[in-house]
Parts: C-alpha cells; structure tokens; sequence
C-alpha cells in the first residue's frame, strides 16, 4: 500500500487521505491480508511499515517546490524499487504520486482517486502520447462527482464512495445552542472564513478546529475574524473532535474548490449533527437528501440559509443518513476488486477485472 507521503499516518491526522490510509490498511489486516504500507516515519499502521521519507520532511515548509518534489518522488522510487523486487501480489496505490501510473505497469494495482483531475505532474504522464494504464490497473473514485471528472483522462473508473468506521463517529456529548462547527486544513481553498462571516450572519458562535496549512492565510484572513463568538480549539484526534462535531447544532462544509468527496461532513453526520455545505464538488451528493441542506450559491448569504435550514433538521434521520458511508461497505468492495486483481493471471490480463462498482449499493 502506497501512502500520501506529505504527512505522517497517525493521529492527530492532517486530513482524510492520512484517516483514510490508515483505516484501510488496518481493516485488510483484521481481515486477514499481510499489509506492507510505504508511508512517512512516524505513521502508525498495524500493517508492516516501512517508512520511505524521514520526519524531518515537512510539506508546508519546504521553500522551493522543486526540492519539495524531488523528496518525495525520491521517497516512492524507494518503495516502487521493494515492490519491483518482487512478493507482492497487488499494489494499493493511495498516494498522489504520478510514478506508480508510468512505472508499475506490470502490476495489479488498484488506484483509489481522492482528488479531482488537477495533480499536473499525474496529468503529465496520463496525457502523455502512447501512456496507457496497465492490463492489470484498475481506478475507483470517492464520488460520483469524481468519477466523471476522472472519466475524461482514464478508460474507465468505477465509485467506491468514502467510508468511516460508525462506531467511532457517534454522539457522545450533549448539544450546546447556537453553536456551529467546522473543521478541516485551515487553507484558503478550505473557506474557513466565510463559514465564520456565515456563521456571524445566521447568528451563531463558531467553534473551528484542523492543522493550519496556510499560516499566512491564518494570520491574515482568520486570526482577525476570531473573538468570544468565534474560537480555534486546535488540531484534535478523532476522539476530540467527535466529541466537538457532537455537540454543535450544524457542521459548515465550506470548499472553495471541487471537493472530492468530504469526510468530515459524514464524521459529523455520523454523530447526529447535520451539515450546512456549499454546492460544490461531491457536496450535495454527500449530504443530500437527509444529511443537512446544501447553499444554492457559494455565498455568505447562501451559506447562512442553509445554516438556518439544517440546524432544525432531526439528527436521528441525519445519523441514519450517514450509515450509507460505513467503512465496512467500502471495504468489502475494495478487498472484491483486489482479490480479482490479484487472481487474474499475465496471460489473460488483456481482458481485465470485472465491472467496477457505480453505485452506493454495488
């Protein structure tokens, strides 16, 4: 299993692809699979690790980005070589990397697709003249959304929707009035600061948690919105922050850009807590039709709307909402397509896997 290699595998998390990472690889040994995951030192796996880039690497830090990437393309060429050494019978390609679509194609892969189509360096070599993706490739997206995004470069992709484990997500606090939640990277493209001017306008208290990434942005955009009515609880682990998603009245889902998918607004769902979000990317597949309510434009306006429209929503109906996204689901069709990869022989490769999955109910 390939890991995005920006930050370490291990709590608290960064974002949802390090969760994610972790969840899956610790699921496939439960399972029973012998799980080799090339990932950052310091992650913490109960698959075998083998740590490919030291900790002194920090991603929002390294000044110029051609050192930055040589890092990391040097830190997956280490792990293609193990892999190249054989005793794999399937790769899980989870990273951002474009080395394993140019240099693993003589492998079963499974790729899972967790941004939408603009990592131009993945671009470079998908568009490049004479690439094809290996017999024995096969790509899933997080979303609808971003399948059909991902469906203008590739052959074919299927949807396995994100997954989280339920048991974990749940309510475990006492709701507080008039409080509205957010978390996720403090970056730009997050829209921290409009759920604040949103939250201000449909006259709720806002309390935001998450890694700052941006620190310029956090200084210049966030620092001088907070006050009594708006706080920083800091970067929490998921047991922290299920207790904080619980005990707000609405999440605000804010994306500026395309979101892939969004697993923060199912870790408050998943809690009772329902989600005011803006129509952008997977949002309105995610929350809809009973998770919270979607903003009919990305506005302060819109979005303060929707806050109005979700906080009286039943959060028993909103937790029900969220079962679809249980990891158990995910995984049972990602452990399917890897054993029919892993089955299926060279020589008869050129037909390739089964149908993929394209629905919530595949």
């Amino acid at each position: 299993m390939l890991a995005h290699l920006h930050h370490p595998i291990a709590e608290p998390f960064a974002g949802g692809m390090e969760m994610h990472t972790r969840l899956v690889a610790d699921e496939l040994v439960r399972r029973g699979h012998d799980v080799t995951l090339f990932a950052r030192e310091n992650s913490s796996t109960q698959a075998r690790l083998v740590p490919i880039l030291d900790d002194s690497f920090v991603y929002g830090t390294v000044r110029h980005s051609h050192s930055r990437d040589e890092a990391l393309d040097g830190a997956m060429r280490r792990a293609l070589a193990r892999i190249e050494d054989g005793g794999f019978d399937l790769v899980l390609n989870n990273s951002l990397s474009p080395l394993p679509y140019r240099d693993l194609d003589g492998h079963p892969m499974l790729t899972v697709l967790h941004t939408p189509p603009t990592l131009e360096k993945v671009n470079a070599v998908i568009e490049a003249p004479g690439w094809k993706p290996g017999a024995r490739h096969t790509f899933v997206a997080v979303s609808r959304f971003t399948a059909m995004a991902w469906r203008s470069l590739l052959p074919e992709v299927g949807v396995v929707p994100n997954g989280i484990d339920l048991d974990q997500w749940r309510a475990v606090a006492g709701q507080e009035r008039g409080l509205a939640v957010w978390s996720a990277r403090i970056t730009p493209e997050k829209g921290l600061h409009l759920a604040i001017d949103a939250a201000r306008a449909a006259g709720l208290h806002l309390e935001f948690t998450g890694i700052v990434g941006d620190p310029q942005y956090f200084e210049d955009e966030i620092r001088p919105r907070t006050g009594p009515d708006v706080r920083y609880r800091g970067h929490l682990t998921h047991e922290q922050l299920a207790t904080q998603l619980s005990k707000a009245e609405v999440f605000l889902a804010t994306p500026l850009w395309d979101e892939p998918f969004g697993l923060a607004m199912v870790e408050a769902m998943a809690c009772g807590t329902p989600v005011a979000a803006l129509p952008n990317g997977a949002c309105p597949e995610v929350v809809l039709p009973s998770g919270g309510a979607v903003a009919d434009k990305a506005s302060v306006d819109g979005l303060a709307a929707a806050i109005d429209e979700a906080r009286t929503m039943n959060r028993r109906k909103v937790r029900r909402h969220a079962r679809r996204y249980d990891a158990r689901t995910m995984m049972n069709q990602y452990e399917a397509l890897m054993l029919d990869l892993a089955r299926l022989p060279a020589a008869e490769s050129a037909s390739g896997p089964g149908p993929l999955p394209d629905s919530l109910s595949a």
